[in-house]
């Protein structure tokens, strides 16, 4: 399997988004780089062609797709992460950029419905579905005040528990299973499938997200391509500098309290696929039959 390393931490997620995407972002606990959505785009889709995000959450990979030139549809299910998506795109895009932008509110299961006659026409879909854990915005100084770490509605991008950000085991891979049906379902042959994932730990335990991700999608009947690891320590030198928060810090020294062989995450995984044989060389920029 060809394996790949990508540098897209070498800013902070925090300045890589200053002065372009919105402050509300921050509300959001599961944003995508921008550096990574842009390498993505570049990497696996030419100027004028369509992406698609399922699960499009603040909409980063809509406006960077369109900063690229590539025409971008987003499917979001809850209303306000739909209109914080719109706004982004209304701040960050010109007019021009604007036009290429599309966010539409619904169910990513129902793909095929809400792209209409672009279902079976998309060159690009690229998501990053939740991580099957427990995420959120934390408040140290409401939790030195002896209240929670996280406010409960703030948990799993939404207050409704049957949003998939809540899902865990066999009920998250049955409803990530249906997602990569439809996926393929509004793919052209030979389009790809770029997904974001993160392995994650639970009591010790390793969720091998990526490992799921790969059998999932070629259960629904993809191709798998490549894996890539998106790299969010910067690289100084010799050195890889990370940029842990005070939660991962937290939780890895307790682990190795423990006696656990817990240690700092700095990297989440990019999972390639073709909808059908295609080989990969077939999504470059500068000339389809290289490599």
């Amino acid at each position: 399997m060809p394996l790949a390393v990508w540098p897209v931490g070498q800013r902070s997620a925090q300045y890589q988004r200053a002065g372009r995407y919105l402050p509300a972002c921050t509300a959001h606990p599961g944003k995508m780089l921008p550096d990574l959505a842009r390498r993505i785009v570049a990497e696996y889709s030419r100027p004028g062609q369509l992406v698609v995000d399922p699960m499009a959450g603040t909409g980063t990979t809509l406006v960077e797709a369109a900063l690229a030139g590539r025409r971008a549809v987003g499917v979001e299910l809850e209303a306000r992460w739909a209109e914080l998506a719109r706004d982004n795109a209304e701040h960050v895009l010109g007019p021009d950029a604007r036009r290429l932008v599309e966010v539409r509110r619904g169910d990513a299961t129902k793909l095929a419905e809400l792209l209409g006659p672009d279902a079976g026409r998309v060159d690009l879909v690229c998501t990053s579905p939740p991580y099957a854990c427990d995420v959120g915005n934390l408040d140290t100084t409401n939790w030195g005040a002896g209240h929670n770490l996280c406010a409960t509605g703030e948990r799993n991008y939404s207050a409704d528990k049957a949003n998939l950000g809540h899902a865990r085991g066999a009920a998250y891979e049955q409803a990530m299973a249906a997602i990569y049906a439809a996926c393929l379902a509004v793919l052209r042959p030979g389009g790809i499938l770029a997904v974001v994932t993160k392995n994650t730990r639970r009591k010790g335990r390793t969720l091998d997200l990526a490992g799921l991700t790969v059998a999932l999608a070629e259960a629904a009947g993809f191709t798998y391509l490549q894996h890539v690891v998106a790299l969010h320590a910067a690289i100084r030198g010799d050195d890889l500098v990370a940029r842990p928060s005070f939660w991962q810090r937290t939780q890895t020294q307790k682990a190795a309290a423990r006696g656990e062989a817990a240690h700092l995450v700095v990297h989440e995984d990019l999972c390639v696929f073709s909808a059908g044989p295609a080989q990969l060389a077939s999504t470059t920029k500068e000339d389809p039959r290289a490599n």
